[in-house]
């Protein structure tokens, strides 16, 4: 079966363990979100995976083939992340050119349409443009191109309201176009927890969750009211968090909700993906 595996992948920085023996399947036609806090060991993992840095233990694979040093593997993944890794006297324009060479399946009419629509001068050099247009440039490529994996480390630093938007809009009509995984890395997580089919959570150099969002989201629930009648609901539950207002609390509780022993006052809802990832990367 084509896929990305991910096996025992370690790395460390000195004394730092950015990852601790990883092991994930990434698999075709899927919209994943990588979450994790800072320093997490996520753009570690996306720069092994695209051999741009090597694993001290453990192995990449790509639809079955060792990905590390083996262009054909590499040829099927993209990776967009904040560094700039192109020339800095090289335009915009010949950057297009440069990527349809290499990669081959690269749409260049749509790269040209896209760049009209979010106002990207194609003549200015790369290491000349914003942070926002940096990643609009970056984001134009990712999208033209036809290769079964494409990651995008933080694609909207820098962008306006208007233009995450826009971008992810286009990542849909992109992806409902020419289906291909998707991976996004951010820390805007309600902006893409409607985009996202399945989450991988990393936490201190290790993956914590791995499945759909659906089964994430539906794993516990949250528990709203006056804090009394909640700690009374919630007494020998598995909380992971809490938050307080004034007299009133909310809990988050992994499990199912028994709504016949709901207490008076108390609102049972789901949980918010933000929220339940900030309770489970807590310290």
């Amino acid at each position: 079966m084509n896929k990305i595996e991910i096996r025992q992948v370690s790395k460390n920085f000195g004394d730092t363990t950015a990852l601790d023996k990883v092991s994930v399947d990434i698999l075709p036609e899927k919209i994943y979100g990588l979450l994790g806090r800072n320093g997490a060991g996520k753009s570690t993992l996306l720069n092994v995976i695209s051999n741009r840095i090597f694993a001290d233990n453990g192995a990449v694979l790509v639809d079955g083939v060792k990905s590390a040093e083996n262009d054909k593997a590499l040829s099927k993944v993209y990776l967009m992340s904040e560094k700039n890794y192109y020339p800095e006297d090289m335009k915009v324009k010949e950057i297009f050119k440069w990527t349809k060479e290499f990669y081959g399946n690269f749409d260049t009419e749509k790269a040209y349409q896209l760049s009209e629509l979010f106002g990207l001068n194609v003549k200015q050099r790369s290491s000349k443009l914003s942070t926002g247009y940096a990643s609009i440039f970056k984001i134009i490529l990712a999208l033209c191109l036809d290769i079964p994996y494409i990651f995008l480390d933080e694609p909207v630093l820098g962008l306006d309201a208007n233009h995450r938007e826009m971008f992810y809009k286009l990542l849909l009509e992109s992806y409902a176009e020419k289906p291909r995984t998707f991976v996004i890395s951010t820390h805007l997580i309600e902006e893409i927890s409607s985009l996202i089919e399945d989450v991988i959570i990393i936490k201190n150099g290790k993956v914590i969750k791995d499945c759909s969002s659906e089964e994430l989201l539906s794993s516990g629930y949250t528990v709203s009211g006056a804090a009394e009648v909640v700690d009374a609901f919630t007494k020998g539950k598995e909380v992971i968090g809490a938050d307080m207002l004034g007299g009133l609390k909310s809990a988050y509780v992994i499990g199912t909700a028994d709504k016949s022993q709901v207490l008076d006052g108390l609102e049972i809802t789901k949980l918010d993906m933000q929220k339940l990832f900030i309770q489970l990367t807590n310290s």
